[in-house]
């Protein structure tokens, strides 16, 4: 074992990483003295996944007599000095390769080679050739420090064991965890899959502001700051909804915008303050449209990441082909509550009743639309495995939803449930300005009365609507949780680079 292998062994203790650091520094030191200290003019011509994929199954002779040059760089992972010869482990964004290094070669940059440390950035150049065990690797004609590390890296073994600690130095938890930049790589395709399938559709991807006068588009509470120049509150958008359905008042039919979302509400393995989600929104289209657009989402990830749409999720399997289920709200809501007379389900007495049986929380405002979501969250959401689409919303907690023609209690409006997680919020979009103008109303009651998710009163965007928006219909989707299903992760931090954390001590 060489000194940097009992290197990890220590890394644990603070005394022996804060002395290993001293040691690093003292190390970099001389580098400056020396004027060789994060020289940037090494470029490297090769990738080490894209060696192994072309020449990996090239033959020892064919590797002798037809020599491939090549230059490397990346991260030296692992180091084995055996006298005159040493080997080493070089890391880049594709993958690794090993590396093979001679005294008789190499000369003094061998010996300065001898003290450099696992985590420093070097550059080699030299040709393929195979090991005696058949290992593709590189025979090293010339070696450059690139950076040097100063901090070591965890135990190689183990990686960074302390989860938070992972969420903070995700810098640290990329270089020594394979499975976590593969979520992240994951979740790059998904949506890169996305936008290919929305831009082949006619979608036009739009931004949207960031910083809003009213935030609107979703029940939540907002971030608020001030802006200076202007003197004027402002907030961080709560979603996007109210500006793409004003591009399609200006004639823009098919927009969707993937963006970031803000609100000020609880942390959890579900939630984070700062999130992403998809929202787009497609004229002359209905809710029954924009639930074929989410059934071809789901299986064209799953194709594209599976080639199954068989998924396994923290141990569950669910099947993603075909069409998914179908369930209103009220079926739901009986299903889940036997007792429950279905010629009661609107009357507020009967659900108030059933809501103080569950230890539901409710107000004196009210309505049975209000109180029946409140039922269906204790009650319903948990029920739904397989992804199923539950329908049917009342209008009463679906102030941008259209009513439905033939019952206006309910409106065109859909959730997308996946082992009991809601994944997708989708409907008719309202565009009537009179009704929408009542609806804001409402809201602003609600919110007078001390509901702070309630929505503020949209004048300017009653007003785009009575310039007329054609029929529509809309979706959100959380790309987050998408991701934490599709890569069979716990937590939303596990798919977050960077998800906000209380301040270290």
């Amino acid at each position: 074992m060489s000194e940097n292998d009992h290197e990890h062994s220590r890394e644990q203790d603070p005394g022996d990483e804060n002395r290993l650091i001293a040691e690093r520094r003292a190390k970099l030191a001389r580098l400056r003295q020396r004027g060789g200290a994060f020289p940037n003019d090494f470029r490297r011509n090769a990738l080490a996944q894209d060696l192994i994929d072309t020449y990996g199954a090239r033959s020892t002779e064919a590797l002798e007599n037809e020599p491939i040059a090549v230059r490397v760089a990346g991260r030296m992972m692992a180091k084995r000095v055996m006298g005159k010869a040493s080997f080493a482990r070089l890391e880049d964004a594709s993958g690794a390769i090993q590396l093979f290094l001679q005294q008789q070669v190499l000369g003094e940059t061998y010996e300065d080679f001898r003290g450099w440390d696992v985590g420093d950035l070097i550059g080699a150049e030299g040709t393929l050739f195979r090991t005696k065990t058949g290992e593709l690797s590189v025979r090293v004609a010339s070696l450059r420090l690139l950076t040097k590390s100063l901090r070591p890296l965890p135990d190689k073994w183990h990686g960074i064991a302390d989860t938070e600690l992972r969420y903070r130095r995700r810098y640290v938890d990329l270089i020594v965890n394979k499975d976590s930049r593969r979520v992240f790589e994951m979740r790059s395709r998904i949506v890169r899959y996305l936008r290919d399938l929305l831009d082949a559709a006619g979608f036009l991807e739009v931004e949207t502001p960031m910083l809003q006068s009213i935030p609107g588009g979703a029940a939540a509470r907002p971030f608020k700051t001030h802006h200076n120049a202007l003197d004027m509150d402002m907030y961080l958008r709560i979603a996007p909804e109210l500006y793409l359905k004003r591009l399609t008042v200006g004639g823009f039919e098919r927009v969707y915008e993937i963006n970031r979302n803000f609100r000020n509400e609880g942390l959890s393995t579900q939630h984070n303050p700062e999130f992403t989600m998809l929202e787009l929104y497609q004229a002359y289209a209905d809710c029954a449209d924009i639930m074929a657009i989410v059934e071809r989402m789901f299986h064209g990830i799953a194709d594209t990441l599976y080639g199954s749409r068989k998924i396994t999720y923290q141990g569950r399997d669910y099947d993603l082909g075909g069409s998914f289920e179908r369930l209103t709200i009220e079926q739901i809501l009986l299903a889940g509550n036997p007792d429950l007379d279905p010629r009661q389900l609107r009357d507020i007495a009967t659900l108030r009743r059933v809501c103080d049986r569950l230890n539901v929380a409710y107000t004196e405002g009210d309505g049975a639309g209000k109180l029946q979501i409140g039922i269906f969250e204790k009650t319903g959401e948990h029920t739904l495995i397989q992804p199923t689409f539950a329908y049917a919303y009342p209008a009463e907690v679906s102030p941008l939803a259209r009513r439905n023609d033939t019952d206006p209690f309910i409106t065109d409006r859909f959730e997308l449930f996946i082992g009991g997680r809601e994944y997708a919020n989708g409907f008719s979009e309202l565009n009537d300005a009179e009704d929408q103008a009542q609806r804001f109303r409402e809201q602003a009651e609600r919110k007078s009365a001390g509901d702070e998710e309630a929505m503020y009163y949209d004048a300017d965007y009653v007003r785009a609507l009575e310039y007329g928006m054609p029929p529509a219909g809309g979706l959100g989707v959380g790309i987050d949780r998408l991701v934490m299903f599709f890569t069979d992760s716990a937590s939303i931090r596990d798919v977050l680079l960077f998800p906000h954390m209380r301040p270290e001590n």
